[in-house]
């Protein structure tokens, strides 16, 4: 089966013979960040962004924050490693940028519209990771 066929299954495209195939259904994607220290992420997001500490694996190289539907897994790595860049829309971007001011976020561009036409704010956490807070 070529690559495009498949695609065009997954889309809900008629196959062949004219039945229409359908998606099943999939969960949100979970990032896992890297980091230096799995613990002090967990406690700094807990803190700072509002979110619960889920749980932590018993050698402390892997755990995971929750804030409502999403879900973070860390994993401690040597450094220097990569950050990640993640997009977050928030519906009340106002109230959400004054919620994690309040909370102490290390917010490294204040909210603002954008030439690009998106409200948006940046947060920056303590291993470099940046999350885009916006709204159309």
């Amino acid at each position: 089966m070529t690559s495009g066929i498949r695609l065009a299954r997954r889309r809900g495209i008629e196959n062949s013979v004219g039945a229409k195939e359908t998606l099943t259904t999939i969960g949100q994607p979970v990032a896992e960040l890297a980091v230096a220290d799995v613990e002090r992420a967990q406690q700094y997001y807990r803190d700072t962004l509002g979110f619960e500490i889920a749980w932590l694996e018993p050698g402390k190289d892997i755990g995971a924050v929750s804030r409502g539907n999403v879900a973070i897994f860390f994993r401690k790595r040597d450094q220097p490693f990569e950050p990640a860049v993640h997009w977050v829309f928030a519906p009340d971007i106002d109230a959400t940028y004054e919620e994690l001011k309040s909370l102490g976020a290390n917010i490294v561009e204040p909210l603002e519209t954008k030439p690009w036409g998106l409200r948006q704010f940046t947060v920056k956490d303590l291993d470099g990771n940046v999350f885009y807070f916006h709204c159309d």
